[in-house]
């Protein structure tokens, strides 16, 4: 079963894509769609609809257990604050195995600061929890 880590926060999730359900937050098994169907936070503005570069993460480890990145994320990303070389956008890149993630701090700054998400759905911040 793939394993999705988010940092700073220190939180795996055990994931399985034949038994998890889709929380319709961008691409079904994508980073986004985990978080969210697991309670965590992972901003998103546009709702998980690559119209925006407010789910960007920082690929730690494990980028071959990514999908492949397509045209329209790769056009998006190019717009992302902190852009690095293993930047992803958390609603397109699906996870297929074990993958350590970093939400970078502009964007944790931006949620601890009340910045919160329209599009947050049941999911709950984890200052929160």
């Amino acid at each position: 079963m793939p394993k999705l880590t988010i940092l700073p926060a220190g939180v795996t999730i055990d994931y399985d894509p034949e038994t998890t359900p889709y929380s319709e937050h961008g691409k079904r098994g994508s980073i986004l769609d985990i978080c969210l169907h697991h309670g965590l936070h992972l901003e998103h503005a546009c709702g998980g609809n690559c119209a925006c570069t407010t789910c960007h993460v920082i690929v730690k480890s494990g980028d071959a257990h990514l999908s492949e990145m397509d045209d329209d994320e790769a056009d998006r990303l190019d717009m992302a604050a902190g852009l690095t070389l293993h930047s992803r956008l958390g609603c397109q890149c699906v996870v297929t195995g074990d993958v350590v993630v970093e939400i970078p701090a502009w964007n944790r700054n931006y949620v601890s600061e009340g910045g919160g998400s329209m599009n947050l759905g049941d999911a709950i911040p984890a200052a929160k929890r």
